[in-house]
């Protein structure tokens, strides 16, 4: 068995996309604000097509739960909810630096922009180990709904 296809296709949209803010935030750097805005708001379209992806895969299709070892299920279930919340905090903080950097809101940009990007990073990085756990290193569990994938219930 392969691995399932829009799984990998979102999981490479966040790796997208935080590529795309390191670039963003190596363009500010150089002062090049124009080439800044694009290359963030392409990161934040491609964050945009993950979440789409996987909105659209969790509620039509459900979500894979942990196919692992049991006595690693417990490490997964606090790895996954701190992903969870890493991503959920990253894109509430994502679409704040976005407005902000849009409506030229540069002091409150420039202060939450770095803040975004690190969190984002860690969200993009966290996203590829849950990946590779339910779908490389393991085989993945049953395709289910979000809460008996989480709970096994």
């Amino acid at each position: 068995m392969g691995v399932p296809i829009l799984p990998t296709i979102s999981t490479a949209f966040i790796v997208i996309s935080a590529i795309l803010v390191a670039i963003g935030w190596g363009l500010i750097i150089k002062g090049k604000k124009e080439a800044h805005k694009k290359v963030m708001l392409a990161a934040g379209v491609s964050a945009l097509i993950f979440f789409i992806i996987y909105a659209s895969r969790t509620i039509f299709i459900g979500n894979t739960s942990f196919g692992g070892p049991e006595e690693l299920k417990i490490y997964y279930t606090f790895f996954l909810f701190f992903h969870i919340l890493l991503a959920t905090v990253g894109a509430v903080f994502g679409i704040v630096s976005i407005v902000t950097g849009l409506r030229e809101k540069y002091r409150t940009h420039n202060r939450l922009g770095p803040i975004t990007s690190i969190i984002w990073f860690f969200t993009a990085i966290t996203g590829v180990i849950v990946y590779l756990l339910l779908y490389v290193i393991y085989e993945g569990g049953e395709t289910t709904s979000v809460i008996k994938a989480i709970f096994g219930f």
